[in-house]
């Protein structure tokens, strides 16, 4: 109970060892001296709250907001002084604020903690007393034994310990952990493998060491140490062993294994931790702006207390004999009395802070992340993937990116791998009806016929065929033929792969006749030209992203033991000693010239003393506990060299449908794209090209291959001087990670003024974390633009989590950048709709939404301001409480909030077929200080007309009652009020283009709304308010034709200058924006208007949409863009689409 208690409040120290012990069933030491290792239980919390949290924790995180703590002091001091405005004036919307805002994450939390209890209270099985105990997930221990059958997840993070096969290997699919469908082969040490029995492993006595938990997926180093009889068996333990939390069991019976992490120390939870908080640029200007409206109070505040006492400084103002002082007031101290006068001013005036904004913001931000969601031209129909949003706290920053930053592989690409070329033995070859053929030779023989293989071709495709980690169907390697039908025709196999190159490879390899037909225990089995061979595997060199290269060690038929290795160039050829190095190097660069991703293969024959020593020290490395990485690299390096080179192959990664047309409309936006890629310097300029990143008639520059830090420095001074110099319109950069490297060392400015000045800059061999340092280089300099960046594999997760945007891409890569990112599309050409259409919208909407609750709020409390000059400044409130309390939540409230949500002020088709609109509202330009001043004066201005118009009409004790009766200060208040709120509402009306049913309703409604309620509110005398100042006040004013005539004119003249502004700026210095909204009002026909027309006509209207639909026109369209089209339909689009 402590334990837990202290784990509740954080107090729980961390693990002080670096390696975890873990006793097999808990079979702890008997002798006395043991001290159990203490480990987290299994249950997954999600949940940001407890019951017992909630509240606290709650308010807490929302008090840290300006505005609701400004607003909690105000309610402080309306509780401690005197203050002319009730307390709940002030407490009653900060209330509403709180618990509208408590009650969404409470619900959010709730449905966290309802998922959290489906998934720990799923049922498993485990291992105990001799027999299998069923329990539930959460009360799983490290240490159990557990028992998972086929197709069920697995509820912790198990060591295989042995399966339903002789081996001990199952299959899983991480499908929800990386995203990854292929079938993944984990293996059990061959001493716990045998143990397929609850009795047997009951009896077993065994140790496990490894680390302490880390969000890594792909990384486990441990070891196992197993009693048998009088002697102990030591075996290494890697991510072959581990099988993760969250990941499937498949082709397997089922499955034993010992729990080693729990709960939230599984690496799927490790990796689902919250990332940092990212905060738009308009969430920055609100906060800007309420700071300088908190200085205009403050001003506000001390001018009036000022002038209060100059005004009390003449003796018949300071006590006058209506309003005589108490005794108490007379010894007070002065200084008191101006703090209190002060507060209490401070209290008159607080409402020109808009309490309600942030709840406004937060709800147009949930609500209009739907959108997204629910747009059926994000949705791609192939893979049933529609758009999702991960945060939307972004969503108008997607209409503020400057620099766009791109994977290439999956995300411009389609990831689908084919085969095209390959060179053996210095020789090229292309596959010509399922043979491969030499360059330049074409061969007619018929299909069927099968050419045999040289000896050097024979012995490239058995490497291709054997160095991998490609599985087959189950269901596919059975039976004595194989893949072969009696009639010679080959079946096909159908493969799995971590890798598409691999797969595309071995597929390649399979129809040239050397066929992968899949393992047996530890042998790999392939058939050459329809003879199977039997290879026993004895060791694989796994693949990692700095040797760039994987290698298997297998034994041959013949018993010769054999290295084969595939990997970058860079990395294979400088090992190799023997081959057709150089025509293999020229090989390669002509394959990436063609935009060809390349690998070459090649390989080593050990002799029995070499064998042996590698055997050696492959256990040693594996085994070891520490720096065990550091030990297998060494390893690694002392086998792979000495290499014989075989070839190299060049694998097609085809371009994905309309990137052009979205890099070029990007480029019209103003939006500079930077390739980031690990691919080499040829593939990816000449993917470059091919998906019009580059331009051909762009001078391309290049920073490549630099090894010191002086030439980098150099070639960087003469980069920029050419820049300078060459009067080409564009520019193109090419850097490569080494160089990038020593750019940011120390010339970190120069590279900066250099990439500035390119349109496009390619960054090809590139690390993952060089990818996050570009973006964060970006994203703070002196300019700090918006960044946006978009992969779709786990190596683009910290480019994602860098920039301001992070994009994934639902590919074949998995599902890592997706589960981290802002936002998640399933194809990059949806990016252009995100942020041309979308991020307009989101970021029009939001900026009107801010700046207008500020002008709604200068309006409301500026004629509280300018009343105290007529009352003496006694803190006289003009308005009632009611009033004041219910003004900003429902009054002017839900016109707002609708416009945030449906508003379009120019047409979708409109904004992306014309890119150059995104430019009008780069920059925060309608967030700037120019559109606040603007907003803020507006307010000022209409605040006086509704003050002074209202005084002038009833000032000197004019009559506007039948009976001769005049108003008293209530009814004053109230015109005010009555004149504001209809202004208020209207100027939210002439601000909205786009209007639906619910526009109408809410706009005309809540004017209504206000009439109705106010006639209620006066019309009763309700007998729990302490003063009945409201009674028949409103009834009062309808009753007098002058006070509806004031009411028309002043609303009328508020509102004729912001018209006739309108309607000058629009026709006299038309934006860009206000032309397209001119042309989308003649281009976009809506179904209602042409229902209308007659019906000649409306066919007429109905052919021209439906020939439209058919032809994507760019910005820059001319009628010659069109003349396939023919020249009726160039005459068509000319008329509909010219200005």
């Amino acid at each position: 109970m402590l334990r837990w208690v202290r784990q509740q409040l954080g107090f729980d120290p961390p693990h002080q060892s670096d390696t975890r012990t873990i006793y097999i069933a808990n079979r702890f030491p008997q002798h006395g001296h043991y001290v159990p290792q203490k480990f987290a239980d299994n249950r997954i919390i999600s949940s940001k709250y407890t019951v017992w949290n909630f509240v606290p924790k709650n308010l807490f995180e929302q008090f840290r907001r300006v505005a609701n703590f400004y607003f909690l002091i105000i309610f402080l001091v309306q509780l401690m002084i005197d203050t002319p405005t009730s307390p709940i004036t002030s407490g009653l919307p900060l209330f509403f604020v709180i618990t509208v805002t408590a009650i969404k994450q409470g619900y959010e939390d709730w449905l966290r903690h309802k998922a959290d209890n489906e998934v720990n209270g799923a049922p498993v099985y485990v291992v105990r007393s001799g027999g299998l105990v069923k329990t539930r997930s959460k009360n799983i221990r490290v240490g159990d034994i557990v028992r998972v059958a086929k197709d069920e997840t697995f509820p912790v993070d198990l060591v295989l310990l042995s399966s339903d096969r002789v081996d001990g290997s199952c299959h899983v699919t991480t499908a929800s952990l990386d995203g990854e469908t292929n079938l993944k082969t984990h293996v059990a040490v061959p001493e716990t493998a045998v143990l397929q029995s609850v009795a047997n492993l009951d009896k077993l006595v065994a140790v496990i060491e490894c680390q302490q938990p880390e969000a890594d997926l792909y990384r486990f180093v441990g070891r196992i140490t197993i009693s048998q009889q009088t002697e102990e068996i030591v075996r290494p333990l890697g991510p072959e062993s581990l099988l993760l939390r969250g990941a499937r069991l498949k082709n397997t019976k089922e499955i034993f294994g010992v729990a080693v992490y729990t709960g939230m120390e599984t690496k799927m939870a490790l990796n689902y931790k919250s990332k940092s908080q990212k905060r738009s640029a308009v969430e920055k200007s609100m906060n800007s702006f309420l700071i300088i409206y908190l200085i205009i109070l403050l001003f506000e505040a001390i001018l009036s207390t000022i002038l209060k006492y100059a005004w009390q400084a003449e003796e018949k103002w300071d006590e006058p004999w209506y309003n005589g002082k108490t005794e108490h007031e007379r010894n007070s101290s002065k200084i008191l009395r101006f703090i209190s006068d002060f507060l209490a001013f401070l209290v008159l005036y607080n409402f020109i802070i808009p309490i309600s904004l942030y709840v406004t913001v937060e709800m147009q931000k949930f609500l209009g992340s739907f959108f997204i969601g629910w747009d059926l031209d994000l949705y791609h129909e192939e893979t049933n993937q529609r758009a999702q949003v991960n945060t939307s706290d972004l969503n108008e920053e997607l209409g503020q990116v400057e620099y766009v930053f791109t994977d290439k592989t999956g995300t411009l690409t389609e990831n689908e791998m084919q085969f095209r070329e390959c060179s053996i033995n210095g020789i090229k070859y292309q596959e010509v009806n399922g043979k491969l053929t030499p360059e330049g030779f074409s061969e007619d023989s018929p299909d069927g016929n099968r050419h045999s293989l040289m000896k050097e071709e024979e012995l490239f495709l058995k490497a291709v065929c054997l160095c991998h980690t490609v599985q087959i169907n189950a269901d596919q390697t059975d039976g004595a033929d194989g893949p072969w039908h009696a009639n010679g025709i080959a079946a096909p196999l159908e493969y799995y792969a971590s890798s598409p190159d691999e797969k595309a490879l071995v597929e390649a390899a399979s129809r040239v006749g050397v066929v992968f037909t899949g393992t047996s225990g530890d042998s790999m089995e392939i058939k050459s030209l329809g003879k199977p061979e039997r290879y026993k595997l004895l060791h694989v060199l796994e693949f990692d992203p700095n040797r760039r290269r994987m290698s298997v060690i297998v034994e041959s038929p013949s018993g010769e033991k054999l290295l084969f290795t595939k990997g970058a160039e860079s990395s294979i050829l400088p090992r190799s000693k023997s081959g057709e190095i150089d025509k293999t190097r020229i090989h390669v660069d002509e394959f990436a010239l063609k935009g060809l991703r390349t690998l070459c293969v090649a390989y080593r024959r050990f002799t029995p003393e070499e064998y042996q020593e590698v055997g050696k020290r492959l256990h040693e490395a594996r085994t070891a506990l520490q720096q065990r990485e550091e030990r297998l690299a060494d390893v690694f390096n002392f086998i792979e060299r000495d290499l014989e080179l075989l070839g190299a192959t060049g694998v097609e990664d085809k371009l994905q449908e309309k990137v052009q047309e979205t890099i070029e409309a990007l480029r019209l936006a103003g939006i500079k794209v930077w390739v980031l890629t690990g691919d080499k310097h040829e593939t990816a300029v000449s993917v470059s090209l091919s998906c019009g990143h580059f331009h051909r008639t762009m001078n391309i520059l290049e920073l490549v291959q630099h090894k010191s830090d002086s030439t980098c420095a150099e070639q960087l001074r003469q980069l920029a001087k050419r820049i300078k110099e060459d009067h080409v319109i564009q520019h193109g950069l090419v850097v490569d990670g080494t160089s990038l490297s020593l750019a940011l060392r120390e010339h970190e400015k120069l590279f900066m003024d250099v990439c500035k000045n390119c349109s496009a800059v390619l960054c090809c061999r590139m690390a993952p974390l060089q990818k996050a340092k570009v973006v964060r280089l970006l994203k703070t300099s002196p300019e700090k633009p918006i960044t946006l960046a978009i992969g779709d594999g786990a190596n683009d997760v910290s480019m994602i989590q860098e920039a301001h945007v992070g994009i994934g891409i639902m590919g074949k890569e998995g599902r890592q950048a997706v589960r981290n990112s802002d936002y998640a599309i399933a194809r990059f050409k949806f990016l252009s709709k995100l942020l041309f259409v979308h991020g307009h919208f989101y970021y029009i909407r939001i900026a009107t939404l801010v700046q207008y609750f500020f002008y709604k709020n200068v309006c409301f409390i500026t004629p509280q301001f300018l009343y105290q000059f007529f009352c003496l400044f006694s803190q006289q409130t003009l308005y009632d409480s009611v009033y004041l309390t219910l003004y900003n939540i429902c009054f002017t409230s839900l016109p707002v909030l609708i416009y945030s949500l449906f508003e379009q002020h120019v047409h979708p088709h409109v904004l992306q077929s014309k890119p150059v609109l995104y430019r009008d509202i780069s920059k925060n330009a309608h967030l700037g200080f120019k559109p606040f001043l603007y907003w803020t004066i507006l307010g000022f201005f209409h605040a006086f007309v509704f003050f002074y118009g209202s005084y002038l009409l009833m000032g000197e004790d004019t009559s506007l009652l039948g009976n001769g009766q005049m108003f008293g200060n209530w009814t004053f208040g109230t015109l005010v009020f009555t004149v504001m709120v209809i202004t208020v509402t209207m100027k939210m009306a002439l601000e909205t283009h786009f209007w639906t049913w619910i526009n109408h309703f809410v706009t005309w409604g809540s004017i209504v709304f206000y009439f109705i309620f106010s006639l209620f509110y006066g019309g009763i005398i309700w007998p729990f308010l302490h003063t009945q100042d409201m009674y028949f006040v409103f009834v009062q004013l309808l009753s007098s034709g002058s006070a509806w005539f004031a009411i028309i004119l002043i609303v009328v003249a508020c509102l004729f200058l912001d018209v006739v502004k309108k309607v000058l700026y629009r026709h006299l210095q038309p934006t860009s924006t206000e032309k397209a909204q001119m042309y989308s009002n003649r281009v976009a026909l809506s179904d209602e208007f042409i229902a209308l027309q007659p019906l000649s006509r409306a066919r007429n209207q109905l052919s021209k949409i439906s020939l439209l639909r058919q032809v994507q026109v760019s910005t820059a369209w001319t009628p010659c863009a069109a003349s396939q089209l023919g020249k009726q339909q160039a005459h068509l689009l000319e008329e509909c689409w010219s200005e």
